[in-house]
C-alpha cells in the first residue's frame, strides 16, 4: 500500500487548500520550536507540553507536528499542503489496515503474492492471523469451512464498529440465522436495509490464561514515514498494553496503543502475537499509575524516533523502547547487512520480552550522538 501523497506546492494559492510548516522558500532554522497541535487530553498532551523546545499551538496556527484523528485526516488530508519536514500521525488510508475486513483481504493477497514470487513454504510462514470470512458476501465459504470443523467457537465482529461493539460468540450456525434475522428486523430498521458487514473469525483456542482468566498483551510498532520506497518499521521491546483479564470463554476488548505515513506520517500500531485487528484511535487516557507510566514512555520514545529535533544519523538500531526491525528489508541485530541465504543464523533485531534500561539506552545514545557531532565539527 503507497499512501497518497499531499498536494503540491503549485497548490498552495488555492483558496481550497491550506498550509503547514514554514512560509514559502524558508527552511525550519535548527533550534526553532516546533509547534505541536492536539486535541487529545490524555497522556499524549501531558508528554507534548513537557518536551523541550515544543510549544503548542491552538485554533488555526501553522503546525509543525499534529496528532490528529481520523475525521480530522478524511476533510483536511487532500486539501493541506504540508512542508517537508511536517508530520502527522496517520496515513491517509489507514483503514486498509484499521477496517477489520480490508485487513484480512490485504493480509490474503500478500499471502498469495509470496505463494506466486517465493512459492508455498514461503506464503506458509504468513500464518499469524486467524481463518477469517467477510459476512454475508463470503457467507458460503464460512458455511463451507465451519461445517469442516464442528463444535468450535468463533467470534463475529462489525467492520466498522469499535470499543467491542456488536460482538458476540458463537457455535451454531443457528445464532447466524437468528442475528441476521434480528439485525434486519428490528424496531428501528427496515426489511430493505441491507444487513451490516461483520467478519466471522475463529476464536483463538487455548488462550494465554493467568489465574484462569484471560490476559492479552500487546507490543507496539512504529512505522516511521519513509521517503521514496524506504520504510523503518521499529518495534518496541516493553510491553505496551496493560493486561487486561477475561474469564475464559467470554471475549472483552483490550486497551492497545497504535498511530501510524507518508513521509509526513508516523503510525503507532499494535500486533499482538496473533493479529486480530488494528485500531486506527487507540485509547491514550490512562487507567492507573502504572499504566500513565508505561503510556508516557512509549509516547516519548515515539517522539524519540519521529525526532522532529534532527538529531538522530537515522542508522540507530535501538531507541529507547523501540528496535529498529526493517529499513529497506529485515533488520540483523549484528552489525553489517544481514545474511539472508538461508546458511547464516540471522538474528532479527529484537529484544522483545528482555529487560531494557530505556533511560539507560537514551543517555548513552544522545551521549554518543553529542560525541558525534562535536568530533564532526
Amino acid at each position: 500500500m503507497v499512501p497518497a501523497r499531499g498536494p503540491k506546492k503549485s497548490q498552495v494559492n488555492n483558496q481550497n487548500y491550506k498550509g503547514h510548516g514554514l512560509s514559502k522558500g524558508k527552511e525550519r532554522e535548527q533550534g526553532a520550536p516546533i509547534r505541536f497541535k492536539t486535541a487529545l487530553m490524555n497522556t499524549l498532551m501531558d508528554v507534548l507540553r513537557h518536551r523541550p523546545g515544543w510549544v503548542e499551538v491552538k485554533d488555526e496556527g501553522a503546525w509543525d507536528f499534529y496528532w490528529c484523528d481520523v475525521s480530522w485526516l478524511r476533510e483536511n488530508f487532500d486539501h493541506t499542503y504540508m512542508d517537508e519536514h511536517v508530520r502527522i500521525s496517520h496515513f491517509r488510508n489507514h483503514y486498509e489496515l484499521t477496517r477489520k475486513n480490508y485487513m484480512v483481504k490485504n493480509l490474503k493477497r500478500f499471502r498469495k503474492q509470496l505463494e506466486r514470487e517465493a512459492g508455498k513454504l514461503e506464503a506458509a510462514k504468513c500464518d499469524f492471523f486467524p481463518k477469517t470470512f467477510e459476512l454475508p458476501s463470503e457467507y458460503h465459504l464460512f458455511v463451507e469451512e465451519f461445517r469442516k470443523n464442528p463444535g468450535i467457537t468463533w467470534i463475529m465482529k462489525p467492520v466498522a464498529r469499535s470499543q467491542g461493539k456488536g460482538i458476540f460468540l458463537f457455535r451454531r450456525l443457528k445464532d447466524i440465522m437468528d442475528w441476521r434475522k434480528d439485525t434486519r428486523n428490528s424496531d428501528d430498521q427496515k426489511d430493505d436495509i441491507p444487513v451490516e458487514n461483520y467478519v466471522a473469525q475463529r476464536y483463538i483456542e487455548n488462550p494465554y490464561l493467568i489465574g484462569g482468566e484471560m490476559a492479552v498483551s500487546a507490543p507496539a510498532l512504529l512505522l516511521h514515514g519513509y521517503q521514496s520506497v524506504s520504510q523503518q518499521a521499529l518495534t518496541s521491546s516493553l510491553p505496551r498494553a496493560q493486561p487486561d483479564t477475561r474469564r475464559e470463554g467470554t471475549h472483552g476488548k483490550r486497551s492497545v496503543l497504535q498511530s501510524p505515513t507518508p513521509s509526513h506520517c508516523s503510525p503507532l500500531l499494535s500486533l499482538p502475537r496473533w493479529l486480530l485487528e488494528v485500531n486506527a484511535s487507540p485509547s491514550l487516557t490512562a487507567s492507573s499509575q502504572e499504566d500513565y507510566e508505561l503510556k508516557t514512555c512509549l509516547l516519548e520514545d515515539t517522539l524519540h524516533v519521529v525526532d522532529m529535533e534532527a538529531r538522530l544519523t537515522g542508522r540507530e538500531k535501538r531507541v529507547g523502547g523501540f528496535d529498529l526491525m526493517w529499513n529497506d528489508g529485515p533488520v540483523s541485530r549484528e552489525e553489517g547487512p544481514p545474511d539472508l541465504s538461508g546458511t547464516g543464523n540471522f538474528v532479527t533485531n529484537t529484544h522483545l520480552g528482555c529487560v531494557n534500561d530505556r533511560k539507560k539506552q537514551l543517555r548513552q545514545l544522545f551521549c554518543s550522538l553529542q560525541v558525534q557531532k562535536k568530533a564532526s565539527n
